[in-house]
């Protein structure tokens, strides 16, 4: 694990709360080198699939010409829902990293673990990682939401 690409995580979730999008950033590591790299489109979008994890597994896949990520790390902000735990266990990830836990949809331990599920293969999964700073991003953009309304 390296810090640093959780900040650059970080950078992508700051594009989005500027966006007005839920603050979750992504980015994806092969040999390194951060090949992938999105935040939360959703809004904006119009699309319930355009999360920060799938965008930049898509990114990643389309660099790598593979949908075989298993040489990659994923660092994003939030802990995965259902379903980009099930995009990362779909395209083999081979170490996630996130930094805050979400206790009403988090799919990494908080509400359910999809990753402790056997599977043919097994990612390595760490939370906690720069927690204070990604909860703290996350919960300012919701009271900024609300004192909005």
């Amino acid at each position: 694990m390296d810090i640093r690409y959780m900040q650059e995580a970080l950078k992508e979730a700051r594009k989005a709360y500027k966006k007005k999008e839920i603050p979750i950033g992504c980015v994806i590591v092969y040999n390194d080198k951060i090949i992938a790299r999105a935040h939360n489109l959703r809004e904006g979008k119009q699309n319930s699939l355009y999360h920060a994890e799938v965008l930049a597994i898509n990114k990643a896949c389309k660099k790598l010409k593979s949908w075989r990520l298993d040489m990659c790390d994923l660092y994003v902000t939030l802990e995965p829902c259902a379903m980009c735990s099930g995009a990362i266990l779909q395209s083999k990830v081979k170490n996630v990293y996130f930094g805050a836990y979400d206790k009403k949809a988090g799919m990494a331990g908080s509400r359910f673990d999809m990753f402790s599920i056997r599977f043919n293969y097994d990612p390595i999964v760490c939370g906690g990682v720069l927690e204070e700073e990604c909860s703290t991003l996350i919960k300012d953009f919701f009271k900024k939401l609300r004192k909005e309304k």
